[in-house]
């Protein structure tokens, strides 16, 4: 048996530049209602899978490390509360997890790998072995002009340091029911996590879309893709895969549409319908 629940870890506020890139506000304004400073919510919403034994999270958000300049510069709230309490309604304590799936290495993914402990950076889930790509993490130790302010060490580099980092080459199974899949695009080598169960397969999207609008607009990538040429590329192949499938398709930023399923109207356009957001079990 197997089940997934969503983990709400915050909501941050950002500029609409930001996850809609190109497209205008005549166009993206239909989707998102902007607040009085101009700012559009995404979720930081992460995963958390039973399978074959193991205690899996995806992703773990901003975590509690920032300071009060950090806060405000994020806008971050938690209307749904915070990452380890949404855990421990689960009844997972940190010591727990058994493995951390990091789809990628930006903040608003992954700073919650790690807390401080009298002021020391140590792995906030002490018995996981956190899981990210290995080019990926190339990536985040290498960073670049376009890159430098998206990847903190201070997220990653101590759990390298204490051995607890596992970097994958390509597509990874975790479990029977769990695997990772390269998605590159947003980073050359985002994963999302596809959860093959029945009745159907879920896929946790990541960052290949901001919000489930751009899942039905495939030429729609935000500012913050490397390769928004090679995320488009990327984008066509799953929503192939999500249309053929029916898959359920988790949406980790999105505030009102969080868990979704990809249809074709009958005038031929994608639209995502929302599905529900409840544990399955299989």
């Amino acid at each position: 048996m197997a089940e997934w629940h969503l983990i709400p870890s915050g909501r941050v506020w950002v500029d609409p530049g930001g996850p809609f890139g190109l497209v205008p506000r005549a166009l993206w304004g239909r989707t998102q209602q902007a607040n009085e400073h101009g700012l559009v919510p995404m979720d930081l919403t992460c995963m958390l899978i039973f399978s074959e034994g193991k205690t899996i999270l995806v992703d773990t958000g901003l975590g509690d490390k920032l300071d009060e300049k950090g806060v405000r510069q994020w806008n971050l709230e938690y209307p749904q509360g915070r990452l380890l309490e949404n855990l421990a309604a689960h009844g997972v304590r940190p010591q727990d997890v058994d493995i951390v799936l990091d789809t990628h290495l930006h903040g608003d993914h992954c700073s919650g790998n790690t807390t401080l402990i009298d002021g020391q950076l140590a792995a906030t889930f002490p018995k996981a072995e956190y899981w990210v790509q290995r080019l990926e993490f190339a990536d985040a130790m290498h960073t670049n002009e376009r890159t430098r302010a998206t990847y903190l060490p201070e997220n990653y580099v101590p759990l390298w340091e204490q051995g607890k980092l596992r970097l994958l080459h390509g597509d990874t199974q975790v479990t029977k029911e769990v695997r990772c899949v390269v998605t590159p695009g947003h980073t050359r080598a985002m994963q999302c996590i596809l959860y093959e169960g029945d009745p159907r397969p879920l896929l946790y999207v990541a960052d290949l879309t901001s919000y489930a609008v751009h899942m039905e607009r495939r030429a729609w990538v935000t500012a913050y893709d490397v390769e928004p040429l090679e995320t488009i590329r990327t984008k066509g192949y799953w929503q192939d895969w999500a249309l053929e499938t029916q898959a359920t398709l988790v949406f980790e930023h999105d505030t009102t549409m969080p868990v979704g399923t990809l249809t074709r109207t009958s005038e031929g356009k994608l639209k995502v319908l929302a599905a529900a957001s409840a544990p399955t079990e299989d």
